[in-house]
Protein backbone atom coordinates (compact mmCIF):
# COMPACT_ATOMS: atom_id res chain seq x y z
CA UNK A 1 0.00 0.00 0.00
CA UNK A 2 2.83 2.47 -1.20
CA UNK A 3 3.83 4.13 -4.26
CA UNK A 4 5.65 2.64 -6.26
CA UNK A 5 8.78 3.75 -7.97
CA UNK A 6 9.07 3.43 -12.02
CA UNK A 7 12.41 1.00 -11.56
CA UNK A 8 9.82 -1.17 -9.05
CA UNK A 9 7.45 -1.51 -11.01
CA UNK A 10 9.10 -3.14 -14.10
CA UNK A 11 10.20 -5.35 -11.60
CA UNK A 12 6.85 -6.54 -10.86
CA UNK A 13 5.89 -6.77 -14.08
CA UNK A 14 8.73 -8.53 -15.34
CA UNK A 15 8.35 -10.98 -12.92
CA UNK A 16 4.15 -11.00 -14.15
CA UNK A 17 2.23 -14.19 -15.60
CA UNK A 18 -0.98 -11.67 -15.54
CA UNK A 19 -1.52 -8.48 -15.23
CA UNK A 20 -5.19 -6.86 -13.33
CA UNK A 21 -6.73 -3.63 -13.03
CA UNK A 22 -10.10 -4.15 -11.29
CA UNK A 23 -11.04 -0.53 -11.14
CA UNK A 24 -14.28 0.26 -9.82
CA UNK A 25 -15.22 3.40 -11.66
CA UNK A 26 -16.13 2.97 -15.43
CA UNK A 27 -15.04 6.70 -15.74
CA UNK A 28 -11.35 5.77 -15.19
CA UNK A 29 -10.17 7.07 -18.58
CA UNK A 30 -6.34 6.62 -18.19
CA UNK A 31 -3.90 4.31 -16.40
CA UNK A 32 -0.37 4.43 -16.46
CA UNK A 33 0.34 1.26 -15.18
CA UNK A 34 -2.35 -0.52 -17.93
CA UNK A 35 -0.15 1.30 -20.48
CA UNK A 36 3.17 0.29 -18.96
CA UNK A 37 1.73 -3.69 -18.70
CA UNK A 38 0.67 -3.69 -22.12
CA UNK A 39 3.84 -2.08 -23.44
CA UNK A 40 5.63 -5.05 -21.07
CA UNK A 41 3.49 -7.66 -23.46
CA UNK A 42 1.56 -9.02 -20.37
CA UNK A 43 -1.56 -10.94 -20.41
CA UNK A 44 -4.25 -8.49 -18.89
CA UNK A 45 -7.47 -9.40 -17.03
CA UNK A 46 -9.35 -5.64 -16.01
CA UNK A 47 -13.06 -4.58 -15.16
CA UNK A 48 -14.32 -2.71 -18.24
CA UNK A 49 -13.63 0.69 -17.17
CA UNK A 50 -13.32 3.33 -20.35
CA UNK A 51 -9.52 3.10 -20.93
CA UNK A 52 -9.71 -0.46 -20.48
CA UNK A 53 -12.26 -1.00 -22.57
CA UNK A 54 -10.68 0.69 -25.50
CA UNK A 55 -7.11 -1.00 -24.87
CA UNK A 56 -7.98 -4.13 -24.22
CA UNK A 57 -10.32 -4.38 -27.74
CA UNK A 58 -9.54 -7.05 -30.19
CA UNK A 59 -8.72 -9.89 -28.13
CA UNK A 60 -5.47 -7.98 -26.55
CA UNK A 61 -6.95 -8.55 -22.75
CA UNK A 62 -10.14 -9.97 -20.95
CA UNK A 63 -12.71 -7.71 -19.55
CA UNK A 64 -14.80 -9.15 -16.57
CA UNK A 65 -18.15 -7.56 -14.78
CA UNK A 66 -17.50 -4.82 -11.83
CA UNK A 67 -17.78 -6.12 -8.13
CA UNK A 68 -17.59 -9.68 -9.35
CA UNK A 69 -14.64 -11.71 -7.83
CA UNK A 70 -15.90 -15.19 -9.67
CA UNK A 71 -15.81 -14.25 -12.97
CA UNK A 72 -12.22 -12.79 -12.42
CA UNK A 73 -11.20 -15.67 -10.87
CA UNK A 74 -12.51 -17.51 -13.44
CA UNK A 75 -10.86 -15.83 -16.46
CA UNK A 76 -7.24 -15.60 -14.19
CA UNK A 77 -7.42 -19.26 -13.80
CA UNK A 78 -8.63 -19.79 -17.65
CA UNK A 79 -4.96 -17.97 -18.73
CA UNK A 80 -2.91 -19.95 -16.84
CA UNK A 81 -4.69 -23.14 -18.00
CA UNK A 82 -4.20 -22.11 -21.51
CA UNK A 83 -0.77 -20.86 -22.29
CA UNK A 84 -1.37 -20.84 -25.71
CA UNK A 85 -4.07 -18.55 -25.45
CA UNK A 86 -2.03 -16.39 -23.10
CA UNK A 87 1.41 -15.78 -25.06
CA UNK A 88 -1.23 -15.18 -28.23
CA UNK A 89 -2.85 -12.48 -26.04
CA UNK A 90 0.83 -10.95 -25.06
CA UNK A 91 2.07 -10.75 -28.16
CA UNK A 92 -0.99 -8.73 -29.50
CA UNK A 93 -0.79 -6.90 -26.45
CA UNK A 94 2.78 -5.83 -27.09
CA UNK A 95 2.38 -5.20 -31.40
CA UNK A 96 -0.44 -2.88 -30.09
CA UNK A 97 1.75 -0.99 -27.73
CA UNK A 98 4.58 -0.18 -30.51
CA UNK A 99 3.29 3.05 -31.48
CA UNK A 100 2.66 4.12 -27.68
CA UNK A 101 6.74 4.13 -26.74
CA UNK A 102 7.98 7.70 -26.63
CA UNK A 103 10.03 7.79 -29.83
CA UNK A 104 6.89 6.72 -31.53
CA UNK A 105 4.71 9.60 -30.19
CA UNK A 106 7.75 11.71 -30.97
CA UNK A 107 7.26 10.77 -34.81
CA UNK A 108 3.99 11.28 -35.13
CA UNK A 109 3.68 14.87 -33.44
CA UNK A 110 6.33 15.32 -36.16
CA UNK A 111 4.25 14.16 -38.94
CA UNK A 112 1.40 16.03 -37.60
CA UNK A 113 3.08 18.81 -37.30
CA UNK A 114 4.39 18.67 -40.86
CA UNK A 115 0.73 17.71 -42.09
CA UNK A 116 -0.87 21.00 -40.15
CA UNK A 117 1.82 23.04 -42.02
CA UNK A 118 1.59 21.93 -45.62
CA UNK A 119 -2.45 22.40 -44.99
CA UNK A 120 -1.78 25.68 -43.50
CA UNK A 121 -0.20 26.71 -46.67
CA UNK A 122 -2.81 25.53 -48.29
CA UNK A 123 -5.34 26.98 -46.80
CA UNK A 124 -4.60 29.53 -44.11
CA UNK A 125 -6.45 30.19 -41.04
CA UNK A 126 -6.53 31.68 -37.46
CA UNK A 127 -4.25 29.71 -35.28
CA UNK A 128 -6.48 28.90 -31.89
CA UNK A 129 -4.99 30.78 -28.71
CA UNK A 130 -6.98 30.19 -25.54
CA UNK A 131 -6.39 33.40 -24.14
CA UNK A 132 -8.60 36.48 -24.91
CA UNK A 133 -6.86 39.32 -26.25
CA UNK A 134 -6.92 42.06 -23.49
CA UNK A 135 -6.85 46.05 -25.21
CA UNK A 136 -4.36 48.39 -24.50
CA UNK A 137 -6.41 50.91 -22.39
CA UNK A 138 -3.86 54.32 -21.87
CA UNK A 139 -0.83 52.47 -21.64
CA UNK A 140 1.52 52.57 -24.35
CA UNK A 141 5.10 50.13 -24.10
CA UNK A 142 8.29 52.00 -23.11
CA UNK A 143 10.24 53.11 -25.98
CA UNK A 144 13.16 50.64 -26.02
CA UNK A 145 16.38 51.78 -28.22
CA UNK A 146 18.39 48.49 -27.24
CA UNK A 147 18.03 46.48 -30.46
CA UNK A 148 17.50 49.57 -32.40
CA UNK A 149 21.25 50.30 -31.98
CA UNK A 150 22.21 46.78 -31.68
CA UNK A 151 21.74 47.17 -35.23
CA UNK A 152 23.72 50.18 -35.72
CA UNK A 153 27.50 50.65 -36.36
CA UNK A 154 29.57 53.34 -36.90
CA UNK A 155 28.62 53.04 -40.80
CA UNK A 156 24.76 53.37 -40.26
CA UNK A 157 22.49 50.95 -39.85
CA UNK A 158 22.45 47.16 -40.70
CA UNK A 159 19.33 45.69 -42.98
CA UNK A 160 19.47 41.99 -41.16
CA UNK A 161 19.77 40.45 -38.03
CA UNK A 162 19.86 36.55 -37.50
CA UNK A 163 17.16 36.58 -34.82
CA UNK A 164 18.35 39.48 -32.24
CA UNK A 165 21.79 39.33 -33.65
CA UNK A 166 22.87 41.60 -36.55
CA UNK A 167 23.81 40.52 -39.67
CA UNK A 168 26.74 41.77 -41.68
CA UNK A 169 25.97 39.60 -44.86
CA UNK A 170 23.78 41.81 -46.86
CA UNK A 171 25.25 45.38 -45.29
CA UNK A 172 23.45 48.73 -45.23
CA UNK A 173 20.61 50.11 -47.57
CA UNK A 174 19.75 53.72 -47.90
CA UNK A 175 15.75 52.71 -47.19
CA UNK A 176 16.57 51.57 -43.78
CA UNK A 177 18.94 54.48 -42.59
CA UNK A 178 16.51 56.99 -43.40
CA UNK A 179 13.64 55.24 -41.82
CA UNK A 180 16.38 55.57 -38.61
CA UNK A 181 16.61 58.97 -39.31
CA UNK A 182 13.29 59.92 -38.94
CA UNK A 183 12.68 57.08 -35.91
CA UNK A 184 15.64 59.05 -33.89
CA UNK A 185 13.99 62.81 -35.10
CA UNK A 186 10.62 61.60 -33.80
CA UNK A 187 11.92 59.96 -30.68
CA UNK A 188 14.40 63.38 -29.68
CA UNK A 189 12.62 65.00 -26.64
CA UNK A 190 10.36 61.30 -25.32
CA UNK A 191 11.20 59.42 -22.84
CA UNK A 192 14.07 58.08 -21.90
CA UNK A 193 15.41 61.53 -24.03
CA UNK A 194 19.00 59.66 -24.78
CA UNK A 195 21.96 61.74 -25.68
CA UNK A 196 23.17 59.67 -28.35
CA UNK A 197 20.25 60.20 -30.48
CA UNK A 198 21.53 63.43 -31.76
CA UNK A 199 25.16 61.24 -32.59
CA UNK A 200 22.86 58.87 -34.31
CA UNK A 201 20.58 61.70 -36.41
CA UNK A 202 24.20 62.67 -37.64
CA UNK A 203 25.18 59.18 -38.51
CA UNK A 204 22.44 58.08 -40.57
CA UNK A 205 22.48 61.91 -42.17
CA UNK A 206 25.93 61.30 -43.02
CA UNK A 207 24.85 58.10 -44.45
CA UNK A 208 22.65 59.46 -47.03
CA UNK A 209 24.83 62.24 -47.88
CA UNK A 210 27.34 59.82 -48.97
CA UNK A 211 24.39 57.47 -50.47
CA UNK A 212 23.69 60.77 -53.00
CA UNK A 213 25.33 60.45 -56.50
CA UNK A 214 25.46 63.64 -57.75
CA UNK A 215 26.04 63.47 -61.27
CA UNK A 216 23.07 61.14 -61.05
CA UNK A 217 20.44 63.04 -59.46
CA UNK A 218 19.35 59.74 -57.06
CA UNK A 219 20.51 58.36 -54.32
CA UNK A 220 22.42 54.87 -54.16
CA UNK A 221 20.99 52.08 -52.13
CA UNK A 222 22.96 48.86 -51.28
CA UNK A 223 26.44 49.36 -49.46
CA UNK A 224 28.49 46.29 -48.38
CA UNK A 225 29.86 45.71 -45.06
CA UNK A 226 33.00 46.67 -46.34
CA UNK A 227 31.65 50.14 -47.50
CA UNK A 228 31.09 49.20 -51.44
CA UNK A 229 28.24 50.87 -53.11
CA UNK A 230 26.65 48.16 -55.72
CA UNK A 231 24.45 50.45 -57.64
CA UNK A 232 24.44 53.97 -58.69
CA UNK A 233 21.75 55.05 -58.52
CA UNK A 234 19.12 52.85 -56.14
CA UNK A 235 15.30 52.19 -56.05
CA UNK A 236 12.73 54.88 -57.06
CA UNK A 237 11.42 54.39 -53.37
CA UNK A 238 14.92 54.57 -51.75
CA UNK A 239 14.86 58.12 -53.04
CA UNK A 240 11.27 58.52 -51.79
CA UNK A 241 12.34 57.51 -48.98
CA UNK A 242 15.63 59.56 -48.27
CA UNK A 243 13.71 62.73 -49.15
CA UNK A 244 11.18 61.91 -46.31
CA UNK A 245 13.69 62.22 -43.91
CA UNK A 246 15.69 65.12 -45.19
CA UNK A 247 12.30 66.60 -45.10
CA UNK A 248 11.83 66.19 -41.58
CA UNK A 249 15.30 66.61 -40.76
CA UNK A 250 15.62 70.00 -42.07
CA UNK A 251 13.11 71.59 -39.76
CA UNK A 252 14.28 69.31 -36.75
CA UNK A 253 15.36 71.51 -33.47
CA UNK A 254 17.79 69.82 -32.78
CA UNK A 255 21.25 70.74 -34.26
CA UNK A 256 21.89 73.43 -36.75
CA UNK A 257 24.46 71.99 -38.80
CA UNK A 258 22.03 68.95 -39.66
CA UNK A 259 19.45 70.99 -40.49
CA UNK A 260 21.59 73.02 -42.96
CA UNK A 261 23.09 70.00 -44.62
CA UNK A 262 19.34 67.96 -44.78
CA UNK A 263 17.86 70.93 -46.06
CA UNK A 264 20.79 71.60 -48.86
CA UNK A 265 20.54 67.81 -49.77
CA UNK A 266 17.10 67.92 -49.85
CA UNK A 267 17.09 71.02 -52.41
CA UNK A 268 19.86 68.49 -54.49
CA UNK A 269 17.62 65.19 -54.45
CA UNK A 270 14.21 67.20 -55.11
CA UNK A 271 14.45 67.14 -58.76
CA UNK A 272 15.07 63.74 -59.39
CA UNK A 273 11.81 62.38 -57.89
CA UNK A 274 9.93 64.58 -60.93
CA UNK A 275 11.24 62.14 -63.10
CA UNK A 276 10.32 58.81 -61.36
CA UNK A 277 7.25 56.85 -62.48
CA UNK A 278 6.62 55.08 -59.44
CA UNK A 279 3.52 56.37 -57.04
CA UNK A 280 5.33 55.17 -53.99
CA UNK A 281 8.29 57.12 -54.44
CA UNK A 282 5.94 60.20 -55.43
CA UNK A 283 4.03 59.06 -51.80
CA UNK A 284 7.40 59.23 -49.84
CA UNK A 285 8.59 62.39 -51.59
CA UNK A 286 5.33 63.99 -50.46
CA UNK A 287 5.74 63.24 -46.77
CA UNK A 288 9.18 65.20 -46.68
CA UNK A 289 7.89 67.58 -48.70
CA UNK A 290 4.80 68.17 -46.68
CA UNK A 291 7.52 68.90 -43.97
CA UNK A 292 9.78 70.68 -45.68
CA UNK A 293 7.59 73.27 -46.29
CA UNK A 294 6.59 73.64 -42.65
CA UNK A 295 9.67 76.02 -42.51
CA UNK A 296 10.53 76.70 -45.50
CA UNK A 297 7.14 77.01 -46.86
CA UNK A 298 8.25 80.05 -49.34
CA UNK A 299 10.63 77.52 -51.56
CA UNK A 300 8.22 78.03 -54.67
CA UNK A 301 10.49 74.82 -56.24
CA UNK A 302 9.28 72.49 -53.70
CA UNK A 303 5.91 73.78 -53.77
CA UNK A 304 5.81 73.24 -57.46
CA UNK A 305 7.32 69.37 -57.21
CA UNK A 306 4.69 69.29 -54.60
CA UNK A 307 1.89 70.22 -57.00
CA UNK A 308 3.07 67.96 -59.81
CA UNK A 309 3.46 65.20 -57.55
CA UNK A 310 -0.07 65.79 -55.83
CA UNK A 311 -1.66 65.93 -59.04
CA UNK A 312 -0.19 62.69 -60.28
CA UNK A 313 -1.22 60.89 -57.22
CA UNK A 314 -4.54 62.42 -57.58
CA UNK A 315 -5.05 61.24 -61.48
CA UNK A 316 -3.64 57.30 -60.90
CA UNK A 317 -6.96 57.03 -58.13
CA UNK A 318 -8.99 58.85 -61.00
CA UNK A 319 -8.37 56.86 -63.94
CA UNK A 320 -8.20 53.36 -61.78
CA UNK A 321 -10.31 53.35 -58.70
CA UNK A 322 -13.71 52.25 -58.80
CA UNK A 323 -16.57 51.73 -56.20
CA UNK A 324 -15.88 47.86 -55.47
CA UNK A 325 -11.42 48.38 -56.26
CA UNK A 326 -10.63 52.00 -55.00
CA UNK A 327 -7.04 51.84 -55.76
CA UNK A 328 -4.78 53.13 -58.38
CA UNK A 329 -3.27 50.05 -59.37
CA UNK A 330 -4.68 46.60 -60.23
CA UNK A 331 -2.54 44.71 -57.45
CA UNK A 332 -2.26 46.00 -53.67
CA UNK A 333 1.08 45.35 -52.70
CA UNK A 334 3.59 46.82 -49.89
CA UNK A 335 3.02 50.31 -47.73
CA UNK A 336 -0.19 50.73 -48.93
CA UNK A 337 -0.98 53.20 -45.84
CA UNK A 338 1.35 55.63 -47.83
CA UNK A 339 -0.79 56.90 -50.63
CA UNK A 340 -4.07 58.12 -48.37
CA UNK A 341 -1.57 59.30 -45.74
CA UNK A 342 0.05 61.41 -48.97
CA UNK A 343 -3.21 62.45 -50.61
CA UNK A 344 -4.46 63.73 -47.02
CA UNK A 345 -1.22 65.94 -46.58
CA UNK A 346 -1.63 67.27 -49.57
CA UNK A 347 -5.54 68.30 -49.53
CA UNK A 348 -4.69 69.93 -46.48
CA UNK A 349 -1.40 71.94 -47.63
CA UNK A 350 -3.34 72.89 -51.07
CA UNK A 351 -6.55 72.77 -49.92
CA UNK A 352 -8.00 70.69 -52.43
CA UNK A 353 -10.72 69.04 -50.45
CA UNK A 354 -11.23 66.26 -53.68
CA UNK A 355 -7.51 65.11 -52.36
CA UNK A 356 -8.76 64.89 -49.11
CA UNK A 357 -11.84 62.50 -49.99
CA UNK A 358 -9.90 60.52 -52.51
CA UNK A 359 -7.46 60.03 -49.33
CA UNK A 360 -10.41 59.06 -46.84
CA UNK A 361 -12.48 57.21 -49.11
CA UNK A 362 -8.75 55.32 -50.26
CA UNK A 363 -8.08 54.54 -46.60
CA UNK A 364 -11.56 53.32 -45.86
CA UNK A 365 -11.73 50.73 -48.01
CA UNK A 366 -7.92 49.44 -47.72
CA UNK A 367 -8.93 49.15 -43.64
CA UNK A 368 -12.21 47.01 -45.23
CA UNK A 369 -10.05 45.00 -47.52
CA UNK A 370 -7.36 44.70 -44.46
CA UNK A 371 -9.73 43.87 -41.18
CA UNK A 372 -9.71 40.01 -40.32
CA UNK A 373 -12.47 37.52 -40.10
CA UNK A 374 -11.35 36.87 -36.05
CA UNK A 375 -12.03 39.25 -33.77
CA UNK A 376 -11.93 42.41 -36.36
CA UNK A 377 -8.53 42.45 -36.17
CA UNK A 378 -5.97 44.06 -38.38
CA UNK A 379 -5.02 41.61 -41.08
CA UNK A 380 -2.78 43.09 -44.00
CA UNK A 381 -2.29 42.50 -47.63
CA UNK A 382 0.35 39.34 -47.42
CA UNK A 383 3.21 39.48 -49.80
CA UNK A 384 3.33 35.88 -50.61
CA UNK A 385 0.60 36.93 -53.73
CA UNK A 386 -0.46 40.49 -52.50
CA UNK A 387 -4.15 41.06 -53.72
CA UNK A 388 -4.78 41.59 -57.45
CA UNK A 389 -8.11 43.13 -58.68
CA UNK A 390 -10.38 39.87 -59.41
CA UNK A 391 -8.07 37.46 -57.20
CA UNK A 392 -8.14 36.62 -53.76
CA UNK A 393 -5.85 38.60 -50.94
CA UNK A 394 -2.98 36.54 -49.64
CA UNK A 395 -3.51 36.34 -46.11
CA UNK A 396 0.45 35.82 -45.02
CA UNK A 397 3.24 36.31 -44.92
CA UNK A 398 2.56 39.97 -43.37
CA UNK A 399 4.86 42.25 -42.78
CA UNK A 400 5.70 45.10 -40.21
CA UNK A 401 5.93 47.92 -42.50
CA UNK A 402 2.15 48.05 -43.39
CA UNK A 403 0.76 47.99 -40.28
CA UNK A 404 3.20 51.24 -39.64
CA UNK A 405 1.96 52.79 -42.94
CA UNK A 406 -1.93 52.27 -42.24
CA UNK A 407 -1.42 53.59 -38.64
CA UNK A 408 -0.12 56.73 -39.49
CA UNK A 409 -2.70 57.07 -42.18
CA UNK A 410 -5.28 56.34 -39.65
CA UNK A 411 -4.01 59.07 -37.40
CA UNK A 412 -3.55 61.97 -39.98
CA UNK A 413 -7.55 61.16 -40.99
CA UNK A 414 -8.30 61.64 -37.38
CA UNK A 415 -6.31 65.25 -37.60
CA UNK A 416 -8.02 66.04 -40.38
CA UNK A 417 -11.80 64.69 -39.72
CA UNK A 418 -11.50 64.51 -36.10
CA UNK A 419 -13.89 61.41 -36.14
CA UNK A 420 -12.78 58.82 -33.69
CA UNK A 421 -13.41 56.25 -35.94
CA UNK A 422 -9.93 56.45 -37.07
CA UNK A 423 -8.22 56.24 -33.77
CA UNK A 424 -10.12 53.19 -33.40
CA UNK A 425 -8.48 51.93 -36.72
CA UNK A 426 -5.27 52.93 -35.84
CA UNK A 427 -5.31 51.25 -32.41
CA UNK A 428 -6.32 47.94 -34.52
CA UNK A 429 -3.09 48.09 -36.34
CA UNK A 430 -0.84 49.08 -33.33
CA UNK A 431 -2.44 45.86 -31.50
CA UNK A 432 -1.50 43.80 -34.18
CA UNK A 433 2.35 44.46 -33.16
CA UNK A 434 1.12 43.21 -29.77
CA UNK A 435 -0.72 39.88 -30.42
CA UNK A 436 -4.39 41.27 -31.85
CA UNK A 437 -3.26 40.03 -35.15
CA UNK A 438 -4.86 36.31 -36.92
CA UNK A 439 -2.47 34.08 -34.90
CA UNK A 440 -2.58 35.75 -31.72
CA UNK A 441 1.26 35.72 -31.47
CA UNK A 442 3.54 38.89 -30.50
CA UNK A 443 5.62 40.18 -33.30
CA UNK A 444 7.23 42.94 -30.69
CA UNK A 445 9.76 41.35 -28.68
CA UNK A 446 10.15 43.36 -25.10
CA UNK A 447 12.89 41.88 -23.98
CA UNK A 448 15.20 43.10 -27.03
CA UNK A 449 13.19 45.79 -27.93
CA UNK A 450 12.75 44.63 -31.41
CA UNK A 451 10.12 43.73 -34.14
CA UNK A 452 10.50 40.53 -35.28
CA UNK A 453 10.38 40.45 -39.59
CA UNK A 454 6.82 38.96 -40.45
CA UNK A 455 3.69 36.63 -39.51
CA UNK A 456 3.48 33.55 -41.59
CA UNK A 457 0.78 31.20 -41.52
CA UNK A 458 1.98 28.91 -38.97
CA UNK A 459 4.96 31.17 -36.73
CA UNK A 460 6.60 34.60 -36.68
CA UNK A 461 9.75 35.19 -38.30
CA UNK A 462 11.99 35.33 -35.36
CA UNK A 463 14.38 37.40 -37.05
CA UNK A 464 14.58 41.04 -35.96
CA UNK A 465 15.94 43.40 -38.81
CA UNK A 466 16.21 46.69 -39.34
CA UNK A 467 12.91 47.73 -41.46
CA UNK A 468 10.67 45.52 -39.14
CA UNK A 469 12.18 46.98 -35.87
CA UNK A 470 11.93 50.31 -37.28
CA UNK A 471 8.07 50.05 -38.43
CA UNK A 472 7.69 49.07 -34.76
CA UNK A 473 9.42 51.70 -33.27
CA UNK A 474 8.02 54.57 -35.75
CA UNK A 475 4.59 53.07 -34.79
CA UNK A 476 5.13 53.53 -31.20
CA UNK A 477 6.28 56.88 -31.63
CA UNK A 478 3.35 58.01 -33.77
CA UNK A 479 1.45 56.64 -30.87
CA UNK A 480 3.16 58.94 -28.62
CA UNK A 481 3.33 61.63 -30.31
CA UNK A 482 -0.65 61.79 -31.38
CA UNK A 483 -1.16 61.12 -27.15
CA UNK A 484 1.20 64.48 -26.62
CA UNK A 485 -1.19 66.17 -28.78
CA UNK A 486 -4.54 65.39 -28.28
CA UNK A 487 -4.94 66.95 -24.39
CA UNK A 488 -8.51 66.57 -24.28
CA UNK A 489 -8.09 62.76 -23.54
CA UNK A 490 -6.47 61.46 -20.28
CA UNK A 491 -3.61 59.23 -20.03
CA UNK A 492 -5.73 57.16 -18.27
CA UNK A 493 -7.68 56.77 -21.54
CA UNK A 494 -6.41 57.67 -24.61
CA UNK A 495 -9.18 56.30 -27.30
CA UNK A 496 -12.29 56.27 -26.87
CA UNK A 497 -14.19 53.00 -26.62
CA UNK A 498 -14.76 51.33 -29.96
CA UNK A 499 -18.70 50.25 -29.07
CA UNK A 500 -19.77 53.68 -28.42
CA UNK A 501 -17.68 55.49 -30.97
CA UNK A 502 -17.95 53.12 -34.24
CA UNK A 503 -21.85 53.73 -33.13
CA UNK A 504 -21.66 57.47 -33.40
CA UNK A 505 -19.66 57.58 -36.56
CA UNK A 506 -21.24 54.88 -39.01
CA UNK A 507 -23.10 56.79 -40.63
CA UNK A 508 -20.76 59.76 -41.33
CA UNK A 509 -18.38 57.11 -42.30
CA UNK A 510 -21.01 55.31 -44.81
CA UNK A 511 -20.98 58.62 -46.41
Amino acid sequence: NRFVELEELREFLGAADLYVTPYLNEAQIVSGTLAYALGSGKAVVSTPYWYAQDMLADKRGRLVPFRSAEDLASQCIYLFDNPVKRNAMRKRAYTYSREMVWKEVARQYLKLFAETKADRRRKPRPAFRPQSFEPLGGELPEINLTHFRLLTDDTGILQHANYTVPDRTHGYCTDDNARALVAVLMASGLPPDDPLLKGLAAMYLSFLHHAFNEKKGRFRNFMTFDRKWTDDSGSDDSHGRALWALGMAAISEQNKGQRRLATELFQRALPGVLKLPSPRSWAFALVGIHYYLKRFHGDSEARRAQRVLARRLFKAFKQNATDDWFWLEDTVSYVSGKFPYALLLCGEDLAKSEMTEMGLRCLDWLVRIQTGPDDNCFSPVGTNGWYTRGGAKARFDQQPIETHAMLEACIEAYNVTRKEHWLIEARRCFQWFLGRNDLRLLLYDYASGGCRDGLHPDRVNENQGAESTLAWLLSLLTMYRHRSERPLTTAAEPFPEEASAVAATASGTAK
